[in-house]
Formats: C-alpha cells, sequence, structure tokens
C-alpha cells in the first residue's frame, strides 16, 4: 500500500532574479582579492578583508539593505 500525502507541498520555482549591483561588486572585490594572492599566505588583515567581502556579497544576495559593520 502506498501512502500519498493529502496536501501537495507548495511549489517554489528557482529564484531567476539578476544579481544586484551591489553584489556583483562585492564578487568582484572578492575575485581581485584572491587573484592578487594567489599560491601565497594571506595577512590577518587581507583574511579579515575577505570575510567581510564574504558577509556583504551575502548581504546583497539577500537583498538585506543596511550598512554593514567591519567585525575584523
Amino acid at each position: 500500500m502506498a501512502l500519498t500525502p493529502r496536501n501537495t507541498p507548495p511549489f517554489h520555482p528557482p529564484r531567476t532574479t539578476r544579481p544586484t549591483p551591489s553584489a556583483t561588486k562585492a564578487n568582484e572585490a572578492i575575485r581581485a582579492l584572491v587573484d592578487a594572492r594567489a599560491g601565497q599566505d594571506w595577512s590577518s588583515a587581507e583574511s579579515a578583508a575577505y570575510e567581510v567581502l564574504l558577509i556583504e556579497w551575502a548581504a546583497a544576495t539577500r537583498g538585506v539593505s543596511g550598512d554593514i559593520i567591519e567585525a575584523a
């Protein structure tokens, strides 16, 4: 006997929105930092800058507005 759900779960199509300009800008800054330091050890300041850029990118891709406070 096969069990079937009484209610069909809602279908959420994948997001097809374009990246925001701030997400694109943060992504480009991340790529530039990573490319500049490829194969080299990172200083603590460079690691902190990378983390801040990732936070900015994540916020921009989620549409979170407001200032990002640098914790590093």
